[in-house]
């Protein structure tokens, strides 16, 4: 009997053992399902419960340090990156089936050093995050705006003590009024009210976890103290709605038109349903039903809207094809009726291969943004940028403004007074919205007094920019190619500003170069392809706060590779992609074949015959036919762009020239459609 017993607890306690890692492996998948859903809120809580089961921690704390990351708690994740790196992520020898269902992809894996040190950062940890951003780095990853992106804050991190020892007389005030246990952030003085984005919805945002984001206001009193009395309130009944996030509010001069950012309603992961609307207010003060505006992409996150002083160019931030980096700044002008021009990159000295967010112009016409991409003391700080002479000049706002943590939105509706948000240590809640205030200026009489020369303390640093490069064959070794005749042209007025013969190592430079400008580099030679490069100054300027010595001089290189031309040589164009059983050149094509004619006009002896070839997978006749269609097509783009027709033979190939025979793979498929080029004459 007493066997039996014990017999039958020994089965109790292997079944109760079996359910428990049961229960953790569905806890796993169900949370793996909500991460790839976009879900990261609740794909924590399955997480946590998957963590009391025998699950792989290397993969289990990687996504959690991810959903903590995704859902812009990324400060929160450090622990767990470095569980998973204490696990061996990225070296499990068998991953369990889940794993191999969620696909996490080596990429993926190598970015995580990346995460890792943002979020180290984060908590300002800043020897520990450059720790893992020069392992980033020296990795070599092949994503070059993430490694360029890494790069730029192994050298602020080294250079921390010099950006924190930056040190401004604001002060700011928690608005205790207006802030909650929530979010409230980019806050906007509209006349006497402060109107301000704050998650008091119904709704929760399956994202982070938290109601979803609306528009409310405060009446502002004569004390900070008395700002957010009697509490927020709606903004607009008419602009409302519930199942979607709303926020970043920016207003027209006069005030009675109104742009915010509208979406992440949870159906698409990533929250790339973000789109600009705007509301004008009627003559009873009533706010009009929000309206698309039609510079959105409906394809990327559109957000955080500034109007100018002046009202007629309306900034904002997204992550549109064709970004410098991740979220960059963008501006469009609008014309007396109220329609907005097409939307302008704001170039290279203020876009970073991180993240631009948040802009705001004052009256005097600086412009106020938030980046993780600049120099700062965390993952977004606040910069001011200022231009003079042609040349953008960004700084970081300093102490107080800025904080290992996230501080963003800056506005100045009054020159010593504005408001910011942060989610720094000792809020009420997560992003909190904080007053600042300057000191009163110095009315004491100052003395004017020469500026000091340059090299004298107190001078401002002096920095040189040359340029240099080589030429070589595009072939496998580069060789060197001596007299070939390089040409720099200043892009504004295309002019040459320098003109040099290669030597026998198949070098030129240096040559002086102004920040700001952009140039094209043209290489020559008998028997080769002229080759343009395009090289711009701007985003190149050295920051001063890495600036050590009085004055500097620093020398970029380029490279040139020049193709060997001969009658019937062949290229292929890359990227030149067409919609099934369609000859249409689509946008994303047609940079492509802009280089093309940049060819074409640097060599205008040139007679090219530009060929199309298909897969294997329709009829004969058929592919000929479409393949003869896109090959007209393309010429047609390239005559339309100023190159004579005369020069130009479109011939489709059909399936008749196959790279790959037998084609299995979509891969495969691939490279037999292909766009090429064939010389015919010099």
């Amino acid at each position: 009997m007493r066997f039996h017993t014990q017999f039958s607890l020994l089965i109790l306690t292997v079944a109760v053992g079996l359910g428990g890692c049961n229960s953790a492996m569905q806890a796993y998948k169900k949370g793996v399902r909500h991460f790839e859903a976009g879900e990261y809120n609740m794909a924590l809580g399955q997480f946590e419960k998957a963590g009391k089961g025998q699950i792989d921690p290397a993969r289990l704390n990687y996504y959690t340090a991810e959903s903590y990351r995704l859902s812009n708690r990324i400060a929160e994740a450090a622990p767990f990156y470095q569980k998973a790196l204490d696990a061996g992520v990225g070296t499990v020898s068998a991953p369990d089936a889940a794993t191999k269902a969620a696909g996490i992809s080596d990429a993926a894996v190598t970015d995580l050093r990346l995460n890792y040190g943002y979020a180290l950062k984060a908590q300002g940890n800043y020897p520990a995050a450059l720790a893992q951003l020069q392992q980033y780095v020296d990795a070599r990853p092949k994503n070059k705006v993430t490694l360029d992106k890494a790069r730029r804050e192994v050298e602020t991190l080294k250079a921390i003590a010099a950006i924190s020892a930056k040190q401004t007389d604001f002060r700011l005030k928690n608005l205790g009024g207006v802030n909650s246990a929530g979010t409230e952030y980019a806050p906007v003085l509209r006349g006497d009210e402060l109107v301000f984005t704050a998650s008091r919805k119904d709704v929760v945002y399956k994202n982070n976890g938290i109601p979803m984001t609306g528009l409310y206001k405060v009446k502002t009193g004569q004390t900070p103290d008395e700002t957010g009395a009697g509490g927020p309130q709606l903004f607009s009944g008419n602009v409302f709605q519930g199942d979607v996030n709303e926020g970043t509010p920016a207003f027209s001069k006069d005030g009675k038109a109104m742009v915010f950012a509208r979406g992440n309603n949870g159906k698409r992961k990533g929250g790339a349903d973000v789109d600009l609307y705007l509301s004008r207010q009627d003559q009873s003060g009533n706010w009009g039903m929000p309206i698309r505006l039609p510079i959105s992409d409906s394809l990327a996150w559109d957000g955080s809207p500034a109007f100018s002083a002046d009202g007629r160019t309306l900034y904002f931030a997204s992550n549109r094809a064709g970004s410098v980096g991740g979220i960059d700044l963008y501006r469009a002008n609008m014309d007396a009726s109220g329609r907005f021009g097409r939307p302008v990159n704001m170039g290279r000295d203020i876009n970073t291969p991180g993240d631009e967010m948040f802009p705001f112009v004052a009256a005097d016409g600086k412009l106020y943004f938030s980046s993780d991409g600049h120099p700062g003391l965390g993952k977004l700080d606040v910069f001011v940028a200022t231009r003079s002479g042609g040349v953008i000049r960004i700084e970081n706002m300093g102490q107080p403004i800025n904080s290992p943590a996230d501080d963003f939105g800056l506005t100045f509706p009054e020159a010593n007074k504005g408001y910011m948000a942060s989610n720094r240590a000792g809020g009420k809640g997560d992003d909190d919205i904080y007053l600042v205030e300057s000191g009163q200026p110095d009315t004491t009489t100052i003395a004017k007094k020469d500026p000091p020369k340059p090299g004298t303390p107190g001078a401002p640093k002096v920095v040189r920019y040359f340029l240099a490069g080589s030429v070589a064959t595009n072939t496998t070794p580069n060789n060197p190619l001596d007299s070939a005749r390089v040409r720099i042209v200043d892009d504004a007025n295309d002019a040459t500003v320098a003109e040099v013969t290669t030597g026998q190592p198949g070098t030129f430079g240096k040559f002086p170069v102004q920040e700001g400008k952009t140039y094209s580099i043209l290489a020559e030679r008998r028997g080769y392809l002229t080759r343009r490069e395009p090289f711009t100054m701007q985003g190149r300027s050295i920051p001063d706060i890495f600036l050590i010595k009085p004055e500097t001089d620093t020398t970029f290189n380029v490279a040139l590779l020049l193709d060997k031309v001969e009658l019937n040589t062949k290229f292929v164009l890359e990227n030149i992609y067409y919609d099934l059983d369609k000859y249409n050149i689509r946008a994303d094509a047609a940079p492509e074949l802009d280089k093309l004619v940049t060819i074409l006009k640097d060599n205008p002896t040139l007679k090219i015959e530009l060929s199309s070839h298909t897969d294997s997978r329709s009829p004969d006749a058929y592919n000929l036919r479409l393949s003869q269609n896109r090959a007209k097509a393309a010429v047609d783009y390239i005559v339309s762009k100023g190159i004579d027709a005369d020069r130009l033979t479109a011939k489709g190939y059909g399936e008749t020239q196959l790279v790959v025979k037998n084609a299995r793979t979509e891969e495969e498929h691939q490279r037999n459609r292909r766009t090429e080029f064939k010389v015919l004459a010099l």
